[in-house]
């Protein structure tokens, strides 16, 4: 049986991910290089970033390429698993 979420999706799709953080050196470049491993043709120049009201915390959002649910629940897993990474929605 499937679930839910896998049959709203088809792949492949440009797939937005929010990556939130404690801002700090190489926050970035170090989400981008987990985004890379599981999305090797992800673009690092469409990162989007925001920093927090009080400039504590920066939220990345990187879309991907997903082409199928393993590959965005390795990745999911490997971001929240990342110890600068707070949240990942």
């Amino acid at each position: 049986m499937h679930d839910a979420a896998e049959s709203l999706i088809a792949y492949p799709c440009d797939f937005p991910i929010k990556v939130m953080g404690r801002r700090q050196s190489r926050f970035a470049q170090s989400v981008v290089d987990v985004v890379r491993r599981h999305a090797p043709d992800f673009d690092p120049g469409t990162v989007e970033m925001r920093a927090s009201r009080e400039r504590n915390y920066l939220s990345l959002t990187v879309t991907v390429r997903a082409t199928s649910r393993e590959q965005l629940d390795g990745l999911y897993q490997e971001l929240c698993d990342h110890p600068m990474v707070t949240m990942v929605l």
